[in-house]
């Protein structure tokens, strides 16, 4: 069975759709706004797709862009009726940063996603183990470290959910993360298994970059790139805070999606990358 569209993936349709028809009509958000008797505010929230939109609402934008395709108009009236509502990670407001959480609006509507991380392996393929293990040194409440993991396990699951239209990922995982036994040998022979067992999913590569590859220009820090098909690309860099960034720093957004590549090149082939694992997990059996 298909799941239901998360609302944010339609607030994130409107939004496109109706900036869109609003550039094309050569309108400006206050123009807009005044001529539908809004405040400019609450067009900036349906623009930026932070509120849900009304049928009404949205059909007194269509009439003022000019929308009038009937299968348009009843594909984004659809998208208004599903626009209600919150998004599945809004249960986790207690531990989810507003950053991280807008982070998760823009990945769940990804086509692609490509990452590195130079210390550990990325949460999107933790197992439940090795994710209370990195927890740990941290000093969380024990509850609110169960509340993190769930997050990030009920992430994992709608990202590679068969049924789901999820992104093409590919992650590059530093051979020190591979090697690094968080939570001891155990925790880290299932999470090795995870991995090979993630690498045989559609849509699911993974590299490692070895000892051997040196210095590169991300070896300070992790960083996701997710790609969109109807939308600019978009760098999201993994600290304490979260960052983002997309067209409005195209410079630093190519400094990245250069580094991403350098990284792949530099990264062992993806045959050889399981080999790697595999033989990981089996010294960690062998002793």
């Amino acid at each position: 069975m298909t799941p239901p569209v998360d609302p944010s993936l339609n607030r994130r349709k409107l939004r496109l759709a109706l900036r869109q028809a609003r550039e094309r009509a050569r309108m400006s958000q206050r123009e807009a706004a005044e001529r539908v008797e809004w405040s400019q505010s609450k067009l900036i929230r349906v623009e930026t797709g932070t509120v849900s939109v009304s049928v009404s609402d949205l059909r007194a934008l269509m009439a003022l862009y000019d929308i009038t395709d009937s299968a348009t108009r009843h594909e984004l009236e659809d998208a208004a009726r599903g626009s209600k509502g919150p998004s599945w990670w809004s249960r986790y407001h207690d531990v989810a940063t507003p950053q991280f959480a807008q982070y998760l609006g823009y990945e769940s509507a990804a086509t692609s996603l490509h990452t590195y991380h130079p210390i550990v392996v990325p949460g999107h393929l933790q197992t439940r183990g090795y994710a209370e293990a990195l927890l740990a040194p941290r000093g969380l409440s024990p509850e609110r470290a169960r509340r993190v993991v769930d997050l990030r396990l009920e992430r994992q699951e709608r990202m590679f959910d068969a049924s789901a239209a999820g992104p093409v990922t590919t992650f590059v995982l530093d051979e020190a993360a591979l090697r690094r036994q968080i939570g001891g040998e155990e925790v880290l022979a299932e999470q090795l298994q995870q991995l090979l067992d993630f690498s045989e999913r559609d849509k699911v590569t993974i590299r490692v970059l070895p000892f051997k590859a040196g210095a590169h220009f991300s070896t300070l820090g992790s960083f996701v790139l997710l790609g969109f098909s109807d939308d600019d690309d978009l760098l999201y860099l993994e600290h304490a805070a979260g960052s983002m960034t997309g067209g409005e720093d195209l410079e630093l957004l190519a400094r990245y999606q250069e580094c991403f590549q350098t990284i792949t090149d530099l990264a062992l082939g993806a045959t050889e990358s399981l080999d790697l694992i595999d033989h990981i997990k089996q010294d960690l059996a062998g002793r």
